[in-house]
């Protein structure tokens, strides 16, 4: 698949994320990668049964002093090789892949819990909308990929 295609799927899975996601980054560039250095894997303690589909890179909006600020971006990698593979290239669930991903980088950047991020991640897997998106937009509300039966 070709970074240019890939990079527009990553654009559909956005839609299909939460608003309070969407609506809420600042200062945030989401980055593609072929896949993570072995000296990432090595200073993140990943081992060779285990795949790192992105990264957060950055300052947890909760962690920002009153002096934070004239700062770079923080930085979402996905890792577009990687996300491939665990998908056999299938295009439905690289998209599926990517929109869990980002779920799962952004809520690093709004500083939530790994509680916190998997319940959003459970909603989005059971292709149920965020319930305060439905409250905001209804029906307008992003729709997370029907899940496969």
């Amino acid at each position: 698949m070709t970074r240019e295609y890939f990079r527009q799927l990553v654009e559909e899975a956005i839609d299909t994320i939460p608003l309070k996601f969407a609506r809420q980054v600042r200062n945030l560039a989401i980055v593609i990668e072929d896949e993570p250095s072995d000296d990432l894997l090595d200073e993140m303690d990943i081992d060779d049964d285990s795949v790192l589909l992105g990264l957060y890179q950055g300052t947890p909006l909760n962690e920002r002093g009153w002096g934070y600020g004239n700062t770079l971006p923080d930085r979402i990698t996905l890792f577009q090789n990687t996300i491939e593979d665990e998908c056999d290239d299938d295009e439905d669930e690289i998209i599926i892949a990517i929109g869990e991903t980002l779920i799962h980088e952004l809520g690093h950047y709004f500083g939530l819990s790994e509680d916190e991020i998997m319940a959003i991640e459970e909603r989005y897997w059971r292709g149920e909308p965020d319930p305060a998106d439905v409250e905001e937009v209804g029906e307008d509300a992003p729709q997370p990929p029907e899940p496969e039966e």
